[in-house]
């Protein structure tokens, strides 16, 4: 079954409406102990990295995620704040993330574009094949120090990471869920080729 994080910062009804669209089942859990038994485990997000690493820590999913995930290779999507906290560190709020992922994630410079970034952008994914529009909200971005890690960039006042891949674990900044023909496509071939 795939298992939909539902915390008070996030988007969860709208990402179990488009899994549900895409012919999947899956459910909306709000505890740790409710993760057991996912073939996938998706990490909507909306707010904050604090927000939702607080959120996190209180339903008692971090100890969850990190074996899970990590350790039992159970596939994992994170979708926009739910791949800054990823990172090392966010410079919003000064937030320690997961640290799955080495870099950190930045503010967009308010000085060269508008911040958030709010609308449709075009994405490039290093296998060329998912490339189209996708839909953003976002003020920070991340910076990998891998950058074999980077699955897909955007271009907002010069390239950004808009999506990051290793093994189990998918991650998109553009909201997978909101970006029409193109996010569900995307989302089907991550859950299906995973066998979710």
């Amino acid at each position: 079954m795939i298992k939909i994080i539902d915390y008070r910062a996030g988007n969860a009804p709208s990402v179990l409406h488009a899994v549900r669209q895409i012919g999947l089942e899956a459910e909306l859990v709000s505890s740790g102990k409710a993760l057991g038994g996912a073939s996938c485990i998706i990490l909507p997000g909306v707010g904050s990295a604090k927000a939702t690493m607080d959120s996190l820590a209180e339903m008692q999913m971090l100890p969850v995620l990190e074996k899970m995930v990590m350790q039992e290779k159970v596939t994992f999507l994170g979708i926009c704040v739910g791949l800054q906290i990823l990172f090392d560190f966010s410079e919003e709020d000064d937030c320690r993330g997961l640290g799955w992922f080495k870099g950190r994630v930045v503010r967009f410079d308010n000085t060269q574009v508008r911040v958030p970034q709010m609308g449709w952008n075009e994405v490039s994914f290093t296998s060329g094949s998912e490339n189209g529009f996708f839909y953003f909200v976002n003020s920070y971005h991340a910076v990998a120090e891998n950058p074999a890690d980077v699955w897909a960039v955007a271009d907002y006042g010069g390239d950004f990471t808009a999506a990051i891949h290793r093994e189990n674990i998918f991650a998109t900044q553009f909201h997978i869920e909101k970006s029409g023909e193109a996010g569900l496509s995307l989302l089907k071939k991550i859950l299906e080729g995973n066998k979710c």
